[in-house]
């Protein structure tokens, strides 16, 4: 008796597999080899891949009755996975981005009253039936373009009543759009009520509202923003050791801005993930390494702002384990996985062998879900892709396009020729598009 299977995605020009990295992310050369299956084909059942190979390989294994996909031509990959979105927020500063254009620098914009402070009090003011409102618009972008699960951070209120309001948001997007969220309070913003205040803000974040995030069960991570004219590392290790000693996971914001002493927090304290690492130091990087930290690399951050990116051929070198994210937040607004990935190739000179990992198998260990999604291996969720591309090599090639034709969700398409299954999206909640 053969594998039953619902479909099976077949005749794929490129399978990227990146099969073998379940347990331990790729490092160094590994981010090389995504795994590429000719003629690849994957099967599915119940949501689940249940065969992976050649074609001709899952076609002798599966029984008959399956429902045939034809990728011919095309690629076929696992959902992107987002490592990094500032997610709630109401508002926009594209204004702000004008200014950056004329020279004006992130740190001269929140004294000219901009930056995130101008967002925390939008995002304040908004109704919780807005804020959903426009965050589903966001997760279905983000969906369109091939992302499957995402980091979704809180941090644009910064009162314990506005980031309960913002995480009780993520947990009841969670539930209700395909796009699978791991939640994390992000202590980013000092809010004008604090500023001058900001040892004590941190104590009392450390002491009152982490615990009762933790204890209502909304966060799996805490991460603090920890840049100069934001949080300094005192203020940075008081909350994070917060979390981790009641049992939850870290992750800090490490040296966007210039070189602030994160990455070495980060190293000090365990975190599961240090994102940015634009400033950080070769040595602290080599310690980073070390500890098997997940390198989050953000490259629109410093398209958008600083012109400065992190030296991730060096970073890679040194066998840090990269990965992607998009940073989508009030100030910087791109919902593309593929952006990401054609700027850390064009820019940060990173392969796309190497962006295609990084964007699923690596970012899926930083949020530490890499048992269930990142790869395309038997046993895991069929989070699946097809790119109408030849081979993963036309994402730099062919930018500024989104090349996603289909994808799946838990193995139900949610995307079909490019554009949002709206029964299947639609099923799961009543807001509008």
């Amino acid at each position: 008796m053969g594998v039953r299977a619902d479909y099976v995605i077949m005749h794929a020009n490129e399978l990227l597999t990146m099969r073998g990295y379940s347990n331990k992310p790729k490092v160094r050369e590994e981010l090389q080899d995504p795994g590429i299956i000719r003629d690849g084909a994957v099967a599915v059942k119940d949501g689940r891949i249940v065969a992976v190979g050649t074609t001709r390989e899952v076609l002798d294994m599966v029984d008959k009755g399956f429902e045939a996909i034809d990728a011919s031509g095309m690629t076929v990959t696992p959902g992107f996975i987002d490592a990094h979105v500032h997610l709630i927020f109401a508002g926009s500063r594209e204004d702000e981005m004008e200014m950056m254009i004329k020279g004006y620098s992130y740190l001269d914009i929140k004294k000219k009253g901009g930056g995130m402070n101008r967002t925390v009090m939008a995002t304040r003011n908004a109704s919780t039936d807005e804020l959903i409102a426009k965050t589903l618009r966001i997760l279905d972008r983000m969906l369109l373009h091939g992302t499957t699960t995402i980091e979704a951070k809180s941090g644009y209120e910064m009162t314990l009543e506005g980031e309960i309001r913002e995480l009780e948001i993520i947990k009841t997007l969670n539930k209700i759009h395909p796009v699978d969220l791991v939640p994390t309070f992000c202590a980013q913003a000092i809010p004008p009520e604090w500023e001058g205040k900001v040892d004590e803000f941190a104590r009392v974040i450390a002491e009152k509202w982490i615990p009762e995030f933790l204890k209502r069960g909304l966060v799996e991570y805490c991460d603090v923003f920890a840049e100069v004219g934001f949080f300094n590392m005192d203020q940075t290790r008081i909350m994070l050791e917060a979390c981790k000693r009641l049992g939850g996971k870290i992750r800090i914001h490490a040296d966007w801005l210039a070189h602030s002493g994160g990455g070495e927090l980060g190293v000090e304290l365990g975190v599961v993930s240090a994102d940015h690492l634009i400033h950080t130091p070769m040595d602290v990087i080599d310690k980073i390494a070390e500890k098997g930290i997940i390198g989050v690399l953000l490259p629109t951050t410093p398209f958008c702002y600083l012109g400065r990116y992190a030296n991730a051929r060096e970073i890679i070198r040194r066998g840090v384990p990269v990965a992607l994210g998009t940073d989508l937040s009030a100030a910087n607004m791109s919902e593309s996985m593929q952006m990401m990935m054609t700027i850390a190739a064009l820019q940060m000179k990173m392969t796309p062998s190497e962006v295609f990992s990084a964007a699923t198998i690596n970012a899926a260990h930083a949020i530490e879900r890499a048992y269930d999604i990142g790869s395309i291996e038997e046993g895991k969720k069929a989070d699946i892709v097809i790119l109408d591309i030849p081979n993963h090599k036309f994402i730099p090639y062919h930018y500024g396009v989104n090349h996603v034709k289909t994808v799946f969700k838990n193995g139900e398409i949610v995307v079909d020729n490019g554009s949002l299954v709206k029964e299947a999206v639609r099923k799961l909640y009543s807001y509008t598009y």
